[in-house]
């Protein structure tokens, strides 16, 4: 790995100031920051950020942070939740859910939407409001639709809150994979074929929309993924091998995004890399590859979340592939204008090219993700990456950046 993508000391690193602790009222000691972590979600990836949360929760530091957790239900509602993580796992391949670990089936959480006050609410109906109190820094561990693409950063920004990870824009542009693979050509990223069917397009002209998809069937051969094109987690995705599934594929694509993107198979090593923002700026782990699955087709929900096999970290790689695609990771990580953290997956392919499949600004964060241990294998243990996060975070203008 190259000397400019070594993680700082951890004299260097910003967990070693405390020059961003809130302070009580005056005369009185510092207090603690408050980290809410939020979570759960209205996308279909509510459990897995259930699971990630949990994960989070069980390694901040309580000895430096107070803890707010805060769900969201799949309809919507903002809800306290216990803080017992062991609670927030996979059970029996069930993915965990924020209604079966809330406080209470009707109470809400509210946050503050003026910028001078980050005072959280709770209220339930028939009872008094009752301040929770101040929030100095927001933790979105929330995948997917409504939270990693911009509405909560949104939010966040109107509030005047800082919170951990990129900002509207990235966040929009990292969860379109429409856009983000526009933006990536446009700064001369090698992309992979693709085509975007529109929900209008669709609604309008279906055989319009299937004309296309053969004529992209002819260029560039099947098989064909089917896939969401603003979603994550590989869900709602389908490798479709002729025309005779290709309904099925789309209808559950649908059912997850109206607007789909239809992909060429690459052939190749599936390899990803994390990028972590320093004071000096971004800087790329050691890289992971991600073996084939032999009970799964291809590398789908299941078979990164249940029958997941250990991705091979370090990849193997030679130095010079090693240092290309940490420059490639860097690099989509400011063509896209990110802050904080993004995993950047890549195919190495036949020919010996690194093209890039896309980005994920807020990444699955368990222990045993691959982007916390590409970065144990770079020197930066899941602890301190947590920390380091949430120190950039309470440290970053909530201002115009």
């Amino acid at each position: 790995m190259s000397s400019q993508n070594l993680p700082l000391s951890p004299e260097a690193s910003p967990a070693a100031s405390s020059e961003s602790s809130p302070e009580s009222s005056a005369g009185q000691q510092l207090r603690k920051p408050r980290v809410a972590v939020v979570f759960g979600g209205r996308s279909s990836e509510h459990g897995i950020s259930v699971v990630t949360a949990g994960a989070i929760l069980s390694a901040i530091d309580r000895t430096r942070y107070d803890v707010l957790p805060i769900g969201i239900t799949t309809d919507g509602r903002w809800a306290l939740t216990a803080d017992e993580p062991e609670r927030m796992a996979i059970t029996d391949r069930k993915m965990p859910n924020v209604a079966e670990i809330a406080d209470s089936a009707d109470g809400g959480v509210l946050l503050p939407v003026d910028p001078g006050n980050r005072e959280v609410v709770y209220s339930e109906p028939g009872s008094v409001p009752k301040v929770l109190g101040d929030v100095d820094v927001v933790f979105p561990m929330l995948h997917g639709p409504y939270g990693e693409d911009g509405t909560i950063q949104g939010l966040l920004e109107l509030s005047g809150v800082p919170y951990v990870g990129s900002g509207v824009l990235a966040s929009a542009v990292g969860q379109d994979k429409d856009y983000m693979k526009r933006i990536f050509t446009s700064f001369g990223l090698d992309v992979g074929p693709y085509l975007v069917i529109r929900p209008r397009e669709w609604r309008q002209d279906e055989a319009g929309a299937r004309q296309r998809i053969a004529e992209f069937a002819g260029e560039h051969g099947w098989p064909l993924f089917i896939k969401p094109a603003r979603a994550g987690s590989s869900i709602g995705i389908t490798k479709v091998d002729s025309f005779e599934g290709l309904d099925e594929a789309i209808a559950e694509a649908q059912r997850h995004d109206p607007k789909i993107l239809v992909e060429a198979l690459l052939r190749g090593r599936e390899i990803e890399c994390g990028v972590l923002e320093f004071e000096d700026g971004p800087r790329a782990s050691v890289p992971a590859e991600i073996p084939p699955v032999q009970s799964h087709d291809y590398y789908d929900f299941e078979a990164k979340y249940i029958d997941s096999t250990p991705g091979i970290v370090p990849a193997p790689l030679t130095p010079e592939q090693t240092e290309e695609i940490q420059r490639l990771a860097v690099e989509a990580f400011e063509a896209a204008s990110c802050e904080g953290l993004v995993r950047a997956d890549f195919f190495l392919t036949e020919d010996g090219r690194f093209v890039i499949n896309e980005i994920n600004t807020m990444p699955g964060f368990t222990p045993i993700s691959m982007y916390p241990q590409m970065w144990e294998k770079s020197g930066v243990s899941y602890a301190e990456l947590v920390d380091r996060l949430i120190q950039a975070a309470l440290n970053r203008s909530t201002d115009l950046r």
